[in-house]
């Protein structure tokens, strides 16, 4: 019949036990604890809030200049700052649990013990709804070893954790090694419940009058549009050789890149350095989704999800 209205397409989807309303998800460290963010967001049409990485103790970061602006995207130095676990679940959580919205709480640590301690005490916190493990941190007992670039570290850790947790726990992977399909199997095996790909690439940018870095640690993790195509071509790679759940990530600031890694075989999305430019670019990138949807009348997410074609 001429000029019957769409049916609103079904944006639900499973993130490796954790049912969202639909696949935009925040970015941790570009969100805050989601409060921050409230004035312009309407936190109950999102996804899921992935909060600010949180720690054992709390921790003061590093120090100044810790973010430098690059051609399409950023570096950050901040030194994962939080207030740490505890003030996290008596201050912060309270807020997210008002609103009808996964909450995600990524966890690090600087040794194995820090980060099941961590877990632990969420894992019977109220209103969490899965935990994101940050594995892109040095083992300070092993040497300053990076947990997510040594497989046997990485399957050590996460299997640790998971002895102490029910909630979904996804791995969050680093970008800086040279297969990252290899340490999406071992977080597979180690019994994670999906994957967060990717993390920020290492980068530095150096001041040439001063021949200073322009950042006080030197280097710092870039992010924004500049990564997608590396993050885009990880999760492709991923999705068909681990049969989990993947939150794809890096540089999404439109729906249009957002479908790029749902096509790639992402199940979510998560918005991250867009959120520093545009405040509101989480339900703009959602809307925006739901509106392709419906114009090209695909009923369901997962009609599209992994669909990318060959040439």
């Amino acid at each position: 019949m001429t000029g019957e209205k769409k049916k609103q397409p079904d944006l639900s989807v499973d993130c490796g036990g954790i049912k969202l309303k639909n696949p935009v998800l925040t970015a941790s460290g570009t969100f805050g604890y989601g409060e921050e963010y409230a004035e312009f967001v309407d936190l109950n049409r999102l996804g899921g809030v992935i909060v600010k990485g949180i720690s054992l103790n709390p921790l003061p970061g590093n120090p100044p200049p810790r973010i430098w602006e690059t051609p399409s995207g950023m570096l950050n130095a901040i030194g994962l700052e939080n207030p740490g676990v505890e003030v996290f679940l008596k201050e912060r959580l309270p807020f997210l649990r008002t609103f009808d919205t996964a909450v995600i709480v990524n966890i690090f640590g600087y040794s194995p013990d820090e980060y099941v301690s961590v877990a632990e005490r969420l894992d019977d916190a109220e209103g969490v709804s899965g935990i994101e493990v940050n594995i892109s941190c040095p083992n300070v007992k092993a040497g300053g070893m990076v947990f997510g670039t040594d497989l046997q570290a990485t399957s050590d850790l996460l299997g640790a954790v998971r002895k102490v947790t029910r909630l979904p726990l996804i791995a969050k992977l680093s970008p800086n090694v040279t297969d990252i399909t290899r340490f999406g199997t071992a977080a597979r095996d180690a019994g994670c419940d999906g994957l967060s790909l990717i993390n920020t690439l290492l980068g530095m940018a150096i001041d040439v009058r001063t021949r200073k870095p322009r950042l006080a640690n030197s280097t710092g993790g870039l992010s924004g549009p500049a990564i997608r195509p590396v993050a885009v071509r990880m999760v492709w790679q991923m999705a068909q050789s681990v049969s989990l759940p993947i939150i794809g990530m890096g540089g999404i600031v439109t729906a249009e890149d957002a479908l790029e890694f749902i096509l790639a075989g992402a199940t979510a999305v998560a918005v991250g350095t867009a959120n520093f430019v545009n405040p509101r670019a989480t339900l703009e990138v959602l809307d925006g989704i739901e509106a392709f949807m419906t114009d090209q009348d695909i009923g369901s997410l997962r009609d599209l999800q992994g669909k990318v074609m060959s040439r």
